[in-house]
């Protein structure tokens, strides 16, 4: 079996809805644009797609492929995934693919040996669990009284985790963090998300008031280009630390941070950002010889796949918008992401995706019905 085919579709996705906005200084939810579908098909008919879903990958997608990825996989063996990924990084070194492009093809490629073997792609991963909790991650909202307003939310929609993305502001995060707690009690696992947007001396101020609040993790406060500004705040602060989510190097600079010290909690693990299946599960094998997490970054299904092989990951993460929020679907009242159950990882639904791939879109209904 040999690749014959690989396509570049451009899918319109929607704004968001209801739109939202991030900390001060990043741009908000994003417009209506075009994300793009990568689909790689063998001489044997058996295919495999992936989705690139940031609005603008569409030409950047068919660019790529007409200048080198074609020539690349064509005539491949698409089962020899770990040469492939080894191939994309050697691309890497001349074309520096965005993050969220360099795991596409192996993303496709563990779709297609689902599809072949008949099975969710979890299952091939290796398979841990069939469910998970699901942590309410916020965006970012106008007051400490509607951050407390949407925790209550959440937690009577049956999430048992919230995570806050806050202003980016030292001081009030953290007074919002003591609040929160104080408004949950000590209960209810809670964690905070800096969206790189601080240095090292408020960094460590918002990391007090976590470790004094008992937020179970910290995660990327700075921007993650220096592992010495992140071992200089392990050595500061006692909130444990969860890092490496949008650093370059997957497993490779993961490890840096665990050898420093800086890796406290854990490290993050996606297949957008961590170079597809492949370089995500190296990612958790690496952080568990270590005995440290590696959670799984950001919703979407291929995610939950990952969530469903990684023994060391504790959430999956749904992002909650608006006000009032509504939960995920595909979660529970209890608060749970069931195992996909269709072969391979298939795309998101509510897409207008072109007939061709149509086949490939999730329809089922992945939570169970009612005790």
């Amino acid at each position: 079996m040999r690749i014959a085919e690989v396509e570049s579709h451009p899918v319109r996705v929607p704004a968001a809805d209801p739109p939202f906005v991030w900390r001060q200084g990043l741009h908000g939810s994003p417009a209506e644009g075009e994300a793009a579908v990568l689909r790689i098909r063998t001489d044997e008919g058996v295919e495999g797609v992936a989705m690139a879903p940031r609005r603008g990958t569409a030409v950047m997608l068919a660019d790529l492929l007409d200048r080198v990825l074609r020539e690349e996989l064509v005539g491949q063996d698409p089962l020899q995934r770990e040469w492939l990924w080894h191939r994309m990084w050697e691309l890497d070194r001349t074309e520096e693919l965005p993050l969220y492009l360099l795991g596409l093809v192996d993303t496709a490629l563990w779709d297609l040996a689902g599809r072949l073997a008949g099975l969710p792609t979890w299952q091939l991963l290796g398979g841990y669990r069939d469910s998970i909790p699901a942590y309410a991650s916020t965006v970012t909202y106008s007051s400490t009284e509607e951050y407390l307003d949407i925790a209550d939310q959440a937690l009577e929609l049956g999430y048992p985790a919230i995570k806050l993305h806050a202003w980016g502001d030292a001081r009030r995060d953290a007074r919002l963090c003591l609040a929160l707690r104080e408004h949950v009690g000590d209960d209810v696992p809670l964690m905070y998300d800096g969206s790189a947007g601080f240095d090292l001396p408020d960094a460590i101020h918002v990391g007090h008031a976590l470790a004094e609040a008992g937020f179970l993790w910290y995660e990327e406060p700075m921007r993650e280009f220096s592992v010495t500004a992140y071992k200089r705040l392990a050595d500061a602060v006692a909130v444990p630390l969860l890092v490496a989510e949008t650093s370059d190097g997957a497993h490779m600079n993961s490890a840096d941070f665990i050898q420093a010290g800086a890796a406290t909690f854990g490290v993050r693990a996606s297949t957008q950002l961590r170079g597809g299946f492949t370089g995500a599960m190296r990612t958790a094998h690496l952080a568990d010889a270590y005995r440290l997490r590696a959670e799984v970054h950001g919703p979407e299904i291929p995610n939950r796949h990952l969530c469903m092989a990684i023994s060391n990951n504790t959430y999956y993460e749904s992002l909650v918008l608006g006000n009032p929020i509504t939960r995920e679907s595909g979660i529970d009242e209890n608060g749970l992401v069931h195992a996909p159950k269709g072969p391979g990882v298939a795309l998101p639904a509510g897409l207008d995706y072109p007939a061709a791939l149509q086949p490939y879109v999730d329809d089922e209904t992945v939570v169970p019905p009612k005790a």
